[in-house]
């Protein structure tokens, strides 16, 4: 016995046009209609697999956008946790390179970084 829903039948309508079988009006439905409850699970739904295979774009797109789709958000994921990390390590390098400059370079080093607080200090006001 199979967990698996039923197959979806495709049937042609006397006018001409295709339909899924489960869509039929009550006076097409071909023989009496038999409900299949699944008490310990959510009945299955395929919105976007008939929406996906109504418009004609088949199985194989579907399937690449379930396999590709997750792979996308985790190299995107990976990209941002990297510059992340740079942009941390670049923030870290300047801070020391500052106060190894301020602490060792002598009075030039504190002229130095006092000519870049007050510029900074300038830039702000304007």
């Amino acid at each position: 016995m199979s967990n698996l829903p039923e197959p979806v039948r495709v049937v042609q309508l006397p006018d001409g046009t295709f339909t899924y079988a489960d869509h039929l009006p009550a006076p097409l439905q071909p023989g009496p209609q038999v409900v299949h409850q699944h008490i310990h699970q959510a009945p299955p739904d395929r919105t976007m697999q008939r929406i996906a295979l109504g418009s004609g774009i088949g199985a194989g797109t579907v399937a690449a956008g379930v396999y590709f789709g997750p792979l996308l958000v985790g190299a995107l994921t990976a990209i941002a946790a990297n510059l992340a990390l740079l942009a941390f390590l670049a923030v870290a390098l300047a801070w020391g390179v500052h106060t190894v400059v301020k602490s060792i370079g002598g009075p030039d080093g504190q002229q130095a970084a006092k000519t870049v607080a007050r510029a900074r200090r300038g830039r702000k006001g304007k």
